[in-house]
């Protein structure tokens, strides 16, 4: 049988009381009064934990402000994974330039998105052209210095 969310809704206005998870709270006010959505909503952020997802979303979205316009025009964050922040450079000079810089960038981005939980940044280039696929690329050859033989 399929819950039916209003009805269930409905019931809990009535009543006064809301469910949770394995628990039944009483509300704080009376059924009928207006509720502020971000009230709602930062419940629910608490409730389910999504503190660190938000924290997260918040870094890639505000990227350039974090880092500012200039390096954000050269870098991209790709993935935050298991602590560790995947930044992607337009070049090869801006990835070495940022590698040199990279504690203090860190330090930045742990001050401007405190909840997102970078713990260290990997910061690669461009990726190179593949040699293995093409017209003329031969099984298990050396890609273009193979021209002779």
């Amino acid at each position: 049988m399929k819950r039916d969310l209003a009805l269930d809704l409905f019931r809990s206005y009535k009543t006064g009381f809301t469910k949770k998870p394995k628990q039944v709270t009483e509300r704080s006010s009376t059924p009928g009064d207006p509720t502020l959505v971000a009230d709602i909503l930062n419940d629910l952020v608490q409730q389910r934990d999504w503190n660190s997802g938000l924290a997260e979303g918040t870094l890639f979205a505000t990227w350039s402000q974090i880092v500012g316009p200039e390096i954000a025009e050269h870098a991209t964050p790709l993935s935050l994974l298991d602590g560790k922040l995947l930044v992607q450079c337009s070049s090869t000079a801006w990835a070495t330039q940022l590698n040199l810089v990279s504690p203090k960038l860190l330090e930045q981005i742990r001050s401007s998105a405190p909840g997102a939980l970078v713990e260290r940044l990997e910061i690669i280039g461009p990726h190179a052209p593949s040699w293995k696929r093409g017209l003329r690329s031969i099984a298990n050859g050396r890609g273009p210095r193979d021209t002779y033989g």
